[in-house]
């Protein structure tokens, strides 16, 4: 039988999949919690097989509740159970020491072999959490995005940086309005920003300004 402890601080998510796991032959919900400190108490008392945590809660968040879990106890299997899955969430939960990372609206049976699998010592990932760490993999391996760039599109962006608009740029440089425009839009892309402003900050943070 598997043993899980299950945090959550919305009651009817928790009696909603605490009830379809606890139909289960093999799990068994030993324990619930409302927020992370109380999750923190119960899973170091229970030492459950397998812990859902929530990553939202009041008093303490599911991110600081693994970390204190798994800094007293590295073997804890812990599923991040969320609504999110922006980089603010998914990296940091992860890092903390989760092994899993599944969706609210993942169907209950996709949780209970979420639950399976973590106790028999896999790591189970939303499809979208497993595009973001492989991109996150690739961007760490890469160059940094500022040597994508042209010699003329480092020349516009250090014209950026001295607050010259498009017009003013092209007159310098003797080049057509339209080329200046095109040019700019690539340096927002290669450099993965969303406006010029973005841009010239990403130009003196990377000291590409002399």
């Amino acid at each position: 039988m598997i043993k899980v402890v299950f945090a959550d601080d919305h009651e009817m998510v928790r009696i909603g999949v605490s009830s379809y796991l606890s139909n289960q032959p093999d799990i068994e919900v030993v324990g619930e919690a409302s927020d992370g400190g109380e999750a923190v108490d119960l899973v170091l008392d229970l030492r459950p097989d397998v812990i859902l945590m929530d990553l939202v809660m009041k008093e303490m968040d599911g991110i600081e509740a693994t970390k204190r879990i798994i800094a007293q106890w590295p073997e804890a299997k812990i599923i991040i159970v969320t609504s999110f899955l922006d980089d603010e969430k998914v990296y940091p939960a992860l890092e903390s020491g989760a092994t899993s990372y599944m969706l609210k609206t993942s169907k209950a049976s996709e949780i209970a072999n979420a639950v399976r699998a973590t106790f028999n010592g896999e790591m189970v990932l939303e499809p979208e959490v497993t595009g973001k760490m492989m991109t996150k993999m690739r961007r760490g391996n890469a160059r940094p995005p500022h040597e994508e760039l042209t010699n003329r599109e480092r020349e516009i962006l250090l014209l950026m940086t001295e607050g010259k608009t498009n017009q003013e740029i092209a007159d310098e440089l003797i080049i057509a309005l339209k080329t200046v425009k095109t040019h700019v839009s690539n340096i927002l892309d290669k450099l993965e920003v969303q406006d010029r402003t973005q841009a010239v900050i990403y130009a003196f943070k990377n000291s590409l300004v002399k």
